[in-house]
C-alpha cells in the first residue's frame, strides 16, 4: 500500500478493503516494540478486526540475518502491552489478538493466551515438520528439500506430507489441554488475559540466566499486570464486531440498481446496458467498490461486458472511487476526484473531466489544473483511467498492467511500476520513474524539461520509433480526447506526426530485454 503517514490513512485502507470483501477480516500486524499498545488502539479505533502483534524472533528464511536478529522485542512484552491498553482504553472486546515469532510449544501457546492473545501463529514448525532444514535458501530458488524452489529437480526432494503438519498441531493442542486441566480450566477463554492468575517471575531464573548488572533492577511485574483490574467489566476477548457502517453506502443502492444486471450476465442471459447517475459528495468514500466485490463473486475475475453499467457522478468525489473497479463497469465523473482515485484498479474504467460550468469559463485551462489527488492508480492491475487535468503525487505508482492517461503529474510519478501504460500530456514532478522495473511512460515535453526531472536509476529515456508503438500512443490519446474532450489532447493531435517528437519513452532497462529476448523467440519460432 501506499504510504502510511497517520491513522487516518490506514483507516482508510482498512476501509478500502472492508468494502472489497465485506464478509472477511481486515487484519493489521504490528512490529512488538515500546508503544505498540497505543498503536493498537489506533488500529482498533480505524476499524480493523484483527490485529497481530509480532515478535523479534523469528522471520523467512530469505530474511538477511541481521534483519532477522534485530527486528523488534519479544512476543511477549507486545502482547501484555497491546491487552492492556485495549483494555484499558475498552476497545479490546472488538478486535482478534493474535501474536507469532518462533512459537513453538504449547507452554509458549499458554504464555500468549495469559497475557492477552487469542490467536497464535506457527511458521517455523510446521515448516520443519515438512522436512524444512533450515539452510535459509528461500530467495534463491535452490531449497535442497524442495519446499521453496519451482526447481523440478528439487521440488522431487520434497517427502513432506499434510499428515506431519497434522499430527504437530494434534499433539501441541493435546499438550495444551493437559495445561488448561492443570489450570483448573476447561477451555482457552478463561486462559486468555488471566495473566496475574496463572503467570509469575522466577526471579532467580532471571537472575542466572542474565548479566546481574542489568537484571538486578529489572521490574517485571507490569507485564503481568491483569488487564482486567485496569478496567473492570469491560471484554477481555473478542466480543462484538466493528461497525463499518457498510449499510449506509451509496453502494448499497447502486448494487440494487444493478443486480439485475449482473444475474443476468452470471446465468448467460442477454441485458441491456445501465446507466444510473448519483450524487456524491467528498464523505462518499470508496464508491463502487463493493459493487466490484459482488460482481467478482457472481461474474468472476472477467467481470461484465465493456461498459455494461455506466456511472455519472457529478461534483466532487471521497478518496478511492473506484477502488479495485472490476471489468464492465465504467465510472465518468464530471468534477474532481479525492486520493486514492482508481486505485487497485482492476478491469474498470474511470474518467474524470472539469465540469460543464468550469469550462464555460473563458479563463479557465484544464490541463493547468489539478483534477485529481495523490496515489491515483496506486497498484493498478488492468483497466484504463483518463483524467482531464493534472494528477497529484505518486501518480500510477506499483501500477502493474492499467492503462492512465492524464495531462500532468506531481512528484514521484510511475514510482515502483512494474507493468501498464502511462500516457503524460504535460509536466511531471521530481523523481519520476524511481523503481520503476516494467511498463512503459510516455511524457509530452515539449520544453525540453523532462530529463532533470527523470530518475536514471533503472530507466533509460527515448523516442518513439517503431510503427505499432506510435499507433498505439497516437489511439491512446484520441481515447482520452474522446472520453474527456480534452483540448490539449486535440491540440497535439493536430500537430501529428510532428508532436511525436515533443514524446519522450521511459522505459525500464531490465523490461526492455525481456521484451526483446520474447520477441526474438517468437521471431525464431
Amino acid at each position: 500500500h501506499h504510504d502510511i503517514y497517520s491513522i487516518e490513512d490506514l483507516a482508510q485502507l482498512i476501509h478500502d478493503l472492508k468494502c472489497a470483501n465485506p464478509d472477511g477480516e481486515v487484519s493489521v500486524k504490528l512490529v512488538s516494540e515500546v508503544g505498540v499498545g497505543v498503536v493498537a488502539a489506533g488500529v482498533a479505533k480505524a476499524k480493523a478486526d484483527h490485529i497481530t502483534v509480532s515478535g523479534g524472533d523469528g522471520g523467512t528464511g530469505a530474511a538477511a540475518w541481521t534483519g532477522i536478529k534485530c527486528a523488534g522485542l519479544p512476543w511477549e512484552l507486545g502482547v501484555a502491552e497491546t491487552q492492556q491498553t485495549l483494555v484499558l482504553n475498552g476497545l479490546r472486546d472488538r478486535v482478534t489478538l493474535q501474536t507469532d515469532g518462533q512459537l513453538k510449544t504449547p507452554r509458549d501457546v499458554a504464555i500468549a493466551a495469559a497475557l492477552g492473545a487469542e490467536e497464535f501463529a506457527f511458521s517455523t514448525g510446521p515448516l520443519i515438520a515438512l522436512g524444512c532444514i533450515m539452510m535459509r535458501k528461500c530467495h534463491l530458488n535452490t531449497c535442497p528439500v524442495g519446499i521453496a524452489t519451482q526447481d523440478p529437480e528439487l521440488r522431487a526432494k520434497f517427502e513432506g506430507v499434510p499428515e506431519h503438519v497434522i499430527n504437530f498441531f494434534w499433539l501441541l493442542a493435546e499438550e495444551l489441554r493437559v495445561t488448561l486441566a492443570s489450570l483448573g480450566m476447561t477451555k482457552m477463554d478463561e486462559l486468555i488475559g488471566a495473566s496475574g492468575e496463572v503467570l509469575e517471575v522466577d526471579p532467580n531464573a532471571l537472575r542466572k540466566n542474565g548479566r546481574p548488572d542489568k537484571t538486578r533492577g529489572l521490574d517485571l511485574a507490569p507485564l503481568l499486570q491483569p488487564a482486567r483490574e485496569l478496567n473492570p467489566g469491560v471484554g477481555m476477548i473478542k466480543l462484538r464486531e466493528q461497525e463499518h457502517d457498510l449499510h449506509l453506502k451509496a453502494d448499497v443502492e447502486l448494487i440494487e440498481k444493478a443486480t439485475p444486471v449482473i444475474e443476468a450476465h452470471a446465468q448467460g442471459a442477454p441485458f441491456e446496458p445501465l446507466t444510473l447517475e448519483f450524487s456524491l459528495s467528498n464523505v462518499d468514500r470508496t464508491f463502487g467498490t463493493m459493487l466490484s466485490s459482488l460482481i467478482s463473486k457472481k461474474c468472476g475475475v472477467r467481470g461484465l461486458p465493456e461498459d455494461a453499467i455506466t456511472i455519472d457522478l457529478p461534483g466532487s468525489t471521497g478518496q478511492c472511487l473506484g477502488f479495485t473497479l472490476a471489468p464492465g463497469v465504467t465510472i465518468r465523473v464530471a468534477g474532481d476526484a479525492n486520493d486514492g482515485c482508481a486505485k487497485g484498479l482492476s478491469g474498470g474504467r474511470v474518467i474524470v473531466a472539469p465540469h460543464a460550468d468550469q469550462l464555460a469559463d473563458p479563463g479557465f485551462v484544464a490541463s493547468d489544473n489539478v483534477i485529481v489527488g495523490n496515489v491515483a492508480l496506486y497498484g493498478g492491475t488492468s483497466g484504463e483511467a483518463f483524467f482531464r487535468g493534472k494528477a497529484g503525487e505518486r501518480f500510477c505508482v506499483r501500477n502493474s498492467g492499467a492503462l492512465a492517461v492524464v495531462e500532468g503529474v506531481g512528484d514521484h510519478g510511475c514510482e515502483y511500476m512494474t507493468g501498464g501504460r502511462v500516457v503524460c500530456l504535460g509536466a511531471t514532478g521530481r523523481n519520476f520513474a524511481a523503481g520503476m522495473s516494467g511498463g512503459v511512460a510516455y511524457i509530452y515535453d515539449p520544453d525540453g524539461a523532462f530529463p532533470d526531472k527523470c530518475n536514471p536509476g533503472m530507466v533509460f529515456l527515448g523516442k518513439v520509433e517503431a510503427d505499432d508503438e506510435r499507433a498505439a500512443l497516437k489511439a491512446d490519446i484520441e481515447k482520452h480526447r474522446d472520453l474527456t474532450g480534452s483540448d490539449r489532447a486535440q491540440a497535439i493531435l493536430d500537430a501529428w506526426p510532428t508532436a511525436l517528437d515533443d514524446f519522450v519513452r521511459v522505459m525500464p532497462y531490465d523490461y526492455d530485454r525481456v521484451l526483446k529476448e520474447r520477441a526474438a523467440a517468437a521471431a525464431a519460432a
